[in-house]
């Protein structure tokens, strides 16, 4: 083989390597980017308060004062004094291992397994005994998630929506590196005691009607790098070593030459 065939044959190589790799990087492949798309919203339920989540209630009525023994630092719900500083930023009702929280008034009350709204709802009833005309207003205030892997900005990410989706998190982590695999996340969840791996495949549109796009409290997301990452770090890594052992090499010749 010439040495002009030898080129071609290279550069027909390095094309295709390029075309190969890049046809894995586009999101949503399967979306016709040329016409406005539309479809029903069917896979998204609120979130359901869960056992270890922590509350934020807020309750008001004509009688502000009197109802805002509810609206206490959960120290203060325990006795202890109010307590809202930075080095203790839990404020709310923890929902303990039985399901329930302990209200002032109402005493223990089975919030798990109701969402938000519905436990506005039901808390709006019970305090009519006490109350005239009160509103509730619950929200989940330890909603996290944890993103990790080939992202921007691997870390656990709080999020104040409960009505967040996968794409939103990875967007909160600064998106994908471009040595991701889009076609091989993993979402981690617990569900009734079981730990649940699910893949994730950013590259079609599928995962919009996706029963996991909706985020719960707690979950994880694990992207993974290609094989091109592990490439650049041990190509630097080899480098860097022939480097520092050419400099010791010179050190040393250096250091008998003028001894």
């Amino acid at each position: 083989m010439n040495k002009k065939t030898s080129f071609y044959v290279a550069f027909l190589l390095i094309l295709f390597c390029s075309c190969s790799s890049y046809k894995n990087i586009p999101y949503f492949q399967d979306l016709n980017h040329n016409t406005i798309t539309q479809e029903q919203v069917n896979n998204y339920s609120p979130l359901i308060i869960q056992p270890a989540d922590i509350l934020g209630i807020n309750v008001n009525s004509r009688n502000p004062e009197s109802s805002a023994i509810f609206n206490y630092n959960l120290n203060r719900v325990n006795g202890s004094p109010f307590d809202n500083s930075p080095e203790n930023p839990i404020t709310g009702y923890l929902v303990d291992d039985k399901g329930d929280i302990h209200l002032p008034l109402i005493g223990n009350l089975k919030a798990a397994g109701l969402t938000t709204s519905q436990l506005s709802t039901k808390m709006d009833q019970l305090l009519l005994s006490f109350y005239k005309d009160p509103v509730v207003n619950v929200r989940l205030i330890n909603f996290k998630v944890s993103i990790f892997g080939d992202v921007q900005r691997p870390n656990v990410y709080t999020l104040q929506n409960e009505r967040t989706t996968i794409t939103q998190a990875l967007s909160l982590a600064g998106d994908l590196n471009i040595t991701a695999l889009r076609n091989n996340i993993i979402l981690i969840r617990e569900v009734d005691g079981k730990r649940n791996y699910i893949p994730v495949d950013l590259t079609s549109k599928k995962l919009f009607d996706s029963p996991y796009y909706y985020l719960r409290n707690n979950d994880e997301i694990y992207v993974q790098a290609d094989r091109t990452k592990f490439a650049q770090v041990d190509r630097g890594y080899r480098t860097a070593t022939l480097v520092l052992s050419g400099l010791s090499i010179i050190a040393i010749v250096l250091s008998n030459l003028y001894r």
